[in-house]
C-alpha cells in the first residue's frame, strides 16, 4: 500500500472519526439538557444514535490498526483477525442499533409503512457488509495459512541448500 493511500487513509479515517464524536457530543448534550420531545420518541433515538456511534468509532480504531499492519507488512497474521473479528462484531452491533431505530421510528410511520420497509432494508444492507467482510476474514485465513506454509517451506528448502 503506497504512502499517499495510507495517508489519505488515515486522513479519511479520521475526520470519520471527529464527525462521530460531535455528533455523539451532540447528542449527549441534548439528552441533558432534556429538549422537549416532538412526535418521535426523541431520548431512545439519541441513546441507539450514542451507541450506533460507538460501533462506528470501533470499526474506525480497527481498520487504523489493520492499516497500520499493512504499511508494515504484518498484516498476514493472527493478530489481524482480532481486528477482523471486532470489525464483524461492531457491523453487526451497527444493524442491531439500525433495527432498534427502526422499531421506535415504526409507530409514526403508520400513514406511510413503506418508510419502516426501507429502513428494515438497510438494516439488511448492514448485515450484509457484516456477511462481506466475513467472506474477507475467510480469505485472510487463506492467504495467512499459505504465508505460513510457503515460510514452512523455504526453511525446508533453505536445509537443503
Amino acid at each position: 500500500m503506497g504512502n499517499l493511500t495510507v495517508r489519505a487513509l488515515r486522513a479519511v479515517l479520521a475526520v470519520v472519526l471527529a464527525g462521530t464524536v460531535f455528533v455523539q457530543a451532540s447528542m449527549v448534550w441534548a439528552l441533558a439538557t432534556g429538549e422537549r420531545e416532538g412526535t418521535l420518541p426523541l431520548t431512545p433515538l439519541r441513546v441507539i444514535t450514542i451507541l450506533g456511534m460507538v460501533a462506528a468509532q470501533v470499526v474506525l480504531v480497527c481498520v487504523w490498526r489493520l492499516v497500520t499492519m499493512v504499511r508494515r507488512g504484518t498484516v498476514f497474521s493472527h493478530a489481524a483477525f482480532r481486528y477482523v473479528d471486532v470489525v464483524i462484531g461492531a457491523i453487526v452491533t451497527a444493524a442491531l442499533a439500525w433495527f432498534a431505530v427502526t422499531l421506535v421510528n415504526a409507530p409514526g410511520q403508520r400513514d406511510d409503512p413503506g418508510v419502516t420497509l426501507i429502513m428494515g432494508g438497510v438494516g439488511v444492507a448492514i448485515l450484509g457488509v457484516a456477511l462481506i467482510v466475513l467472506v474477507l476474514r475467510m480469505l485472510l485465513a487463506q492467504a495467512v495459512a499459505r504465508d505460513v506454509e510457503a515460510a514452512r517451506m523455504q526453511a525446508e528448502l533453505d536445509e537443503v541448500i
